[in-house]
């Protein structure tokens, strides 16, 4: 039986991400259609300001980030605090987040002079964007989307804008009339909404908006350590499953030593079959930056207790710095808050003319 496209498209995603030696692939290189040099168009990019960035944030985002900035001339991340509010967050801690989140982009590699880096909030034309995309949207389509589905479930009732959000990521990208944007395996069928109310806004209204295609970013998901069939998350009740960007040492190696694995001494990778310890690999290799091969080559007669110390090593080597700058930068409110608006000023000049353009197709002005 013959799939819809939708769903053949998502499964050669999928398919792509899983057999990939590395774990990663960008657009350019596996769709044959696309004849672009790398570094041609626009990346847009958005993390949501829900705190400091964990490991898995770090090795499955933002260390592509800082790689997408220097392969592409034009780039933009963007601090999500619209998207924040689909779910109830307090002012005061909201703020604080933001900032905190700015901090750890910048510590983490970003550099304001390759990318614009801004606070979503700061450019309403955002907001207004997606109305108009909004009325072009049918709710059957919003409905199909899978964490629709789940955070709906999770919350017995789910809000307007929860509903709606997918519609405000299309907006994010198709303001700046971006042409790539870096998305994991959860994300592919929200970046197919926004390829397809550009399809549909310009079948109405003229051209005006590309087809933003995906680079498939993530490296191999980094796993709770307290439960490696979960993903690592921020939200684990378990102090001990996650590792943030900025633990201190001794965090780090007490959260490692007391990482699930399994009775077999040996360290090996097989995922199916011994999830703890291959997340343990995983993690050694993104750090060390090796493949996972070497990373299992240099555990060769260690035992899993004494792999636990090697892995602290290595995440202890890169997250230092990392730690110790983003508190330098924490200390200065002032300087965080005047580059977000600097940013923002930056984005507001994209996008203004975008949406002028917006306006006056669709009968506005």
């Amino acid at each position: 039986m013959a799939l819809p496209l939708r769903k053949m498209s998502t499964r050669l995603f999928r398919f792509i991400h899983k057999y990939s030696s590395q774990g990663r692939f960008l657009c350019s290189e596996v769709c044959p259609e696309n004849k672009e040099p790398v570094g041609s168009g626009r990346v847009f990019s958005g993390i949501q300001p829900t705190g400091i960035p964990h490991l898995g944030n770090y090795l499955g985002a933002l260390e592509n980030w800082v790689a997408l900035q220097n392969q592409y001339t034009s780039v933009l991340y963007s601090i999500v605090d619209l998207h924040s509010i689909t779910q109830p967050q307090d002012p005061t801690h909201l703020r604080s987040n933001i900032l905190d989140m700015a901090a750890s982009l910048l510590a983490c590699g970003i550099n304001p002079e390759k990318a614009i880096l801004f606070q979503q909030s700061q450019v309403s034309e955002h907001a207004e964007l997606s109305w108009v995309l909004g009325c072009l949207t049918t709710m059957p389509r919003l409905q199909h989307l899978p964490q629709w589905k789940m955070k709906s479930k999770q919350k017995n009732e789910g809000s307007v804008g929860l509903f709606t959000y997918p519609v405000l990521q299309a907006a994010d990208i198709l303001l700046y009339k971006s042409t790539h944007v870096p998305v994991g395996e959860d994300q592919v069928q929200h970046l197919e909404l926004a390829q397809d109310v550009a399809r549909i806004f310009n079948n109405r209204f003229g051209r005006l908006f590309p087809e933003p295609r995906a680079l498939l970013s993530s490296t191999r998901k980094v796993k709770s350590l307290r439960d490696p069939s979960a993903k690592m998350s921020k939200s684990d009740p378990q102090i001990m499953a996650t590792i943030t960007i900025t633990d201190s040492p001794d965090d780090i190696v007490l959260k490692i030593r007391r990482a699930v694995t399994d009775f077999i001494s040996e360290v090996t990778f097989d995922p199916e079959t011994r999830p703890g310890v291959s997340n343990l690999v995983t993690i050694h290799a993104a750090m060390a930056r090796v493949g996972v091969e070497e990373a299992v080559s240099q555990a060769r007669g260690l035992d899993t207790g004494e792999y636990k110390k090697l892995v602290s090593e290595a995440v202890i080597q890169r997250l230092t710095p990392i730690r110790e700058e983003i508190e330098r930068l924490r200390s200065d409110r002032a300087h965080l808050e005047g580059l977000l608006a600097r940013g923002a000023g930056k984005a507001r000049e994209l996008a203004a003319p975008v949406l002028t353009e917006v306006r006056h197709r669709v009968g506005f002005s």
